[in-house]
């Protein structure tokens, strides 16, 4: 397992572990199954994805995913991937998620632009966040984190998202502390 640790003295980012899937399942919610899985948690679909993270990281995969943690609690998490249908070379993909208690606080914004700067790091040149148009909180970490609306899309599922863009590593701001 990496040892990566990315923090702004508030939030923190490592990588996600087996011994996070009880505090996921604990925090996972109405709006996680609308906006990303489609449908409620399980422990043993829970820890299947953990595995694949924690081997994608190992083996240098198109995904890292790491939890957002604030004084070592899981708050939720945010990955990276770069190989998602429709990104250009240099382009990665952010995805993100905050637990019911720990919304309406900041914390993903800073996760934001801290994954950015690991983005940068590893190479990448423009981050994209992908988000529902419906879904107006996650466009608004978007918009904050420094990213501008560049297109609304049809995607190959039949769902549309807004793609909102990020030069990297010149436009990411420093984390906040």
């Amino acid at each position: 397992m990496h040892d990566v640790k990315l923090s702004d003295g508030v939030v923190a980012l490592s990588p996600l572990r087996l011994d996070d899937v009880d505090a996921h399942l604990a925090g996972d919610d109405e709006l996680l199954v609308r906006w990303l899985s489609g449908e409620p948690a399980t422990r043993a679909g829970t820890e299947a994805y953990f595995r694949h993270c924690i081997e994608q990281w190992a083996t240098c995969g198109p995904l890292r995913a790491f939890g957002i943690r604030t004084r070592s609690t899981l708050a939720g998490y945010i990955d990276l991937r770069s190989d998602v249908a429709g990104l250009a070379p240099g382009q990665v993909n952010i995805s993100y998620a905050l637990y019911p208690a720990w919304r309406g606080q900041g914390l993903v914004t800073r996760a934001v632009r801290l994954i950015c700067q690991y983005a940068a790091a590893e190479g990448a040149t423009q981050g994209v966040i992908r988000v529902d148009p419906e879904n107006s909180p996650s466009a608004a970490v978007a918009r904050r984190s420094g990213f501008t609306h560049a297109k609304q899309l049809l995607e190959a599922d039949g769902n549309r998202t807004d793609w909102y863009l990020l030069s990297l590593p010149d436009e990411v701001e420093p984390p906040i502390t």
